[in-house]
């Protein structure tokens, strides 16, 4: 008799301990589910917090007040046109003309070749222009801040050519 009422006694511990797992593995699955759908909130994200993840093209900027932007795109469609490439931006200030671009990855080992032909080609076509050219992706974060920051009306014409100078600035000190 003692055995059989062991044997239950041991039966009941199992149905305890099994429905402890369960509880435990409905609280994970919980904590899961509740993880999963915080990430999923739907929010509008800036260009600038996606820039370095994806291609984001963007417009070219003038930081002149009443300056024409066609002569800056066109600058931006030739350095485009370059294969190894997959986004380029371009500001263009009042002495200098930023050119800031994204290699492809299997294209990085190249870098400085490209750079030399991008640099000979904008001298080529645009001989009275001076340029500064950059690859970096913290300077080209910057450039797609003072697009999104020029768009937004916080930054005056002035105000954006002093950023842009500063900017201008980073990237010599980078090289």
């Amino acid at each position: 008799m003692s055995k059989k009422l062991h044997s239950v006694g041991f039966i009941k511990m199992e149905q305890r301990d099994g429905n402890q797992m369960k509880a435990i593995h409905r609280w994970i699955l919980f904590t899961c589910l509740l993880i999963l759908s915080s990430c999923n909130q739907t929010q509008q994200v800036k260009d600038s917090q996606l820039a370095l993840m994806k291609t984001t093209n963007p417009s070219p900027i003038v930081t002149e007040k009443n300056k024409d932007k066609s002569y800056v795109k066109e600058i931006e469609q030739d350095v485009s046109a370059f294969p190894e490439l997959y986004d380029v931006s371009v500001v263009k200030g009042k002495k200098d003309t930023l050119v800031v671009y994204k290699v492809k990855h299997l294209h990085r080992f190249k870098m400085k070749k490209i750079e030399k032909g991008i640099n000979k080609m904008l001298e080529k076509r645009y001989p009275d222009e001076n340029f500064t050219i950059s690859s970096d992706y913290k300077i080209f974060l910057e450039t797609v801040r003072l697009d999104e920051r020029m768009k937004n009306g916080n930054y005056t014409h002035q105000t954006a050519e002093k950023r842009f100078n500063e900017i201008v600035k980073m990237t010599k000190d980078l090289k």
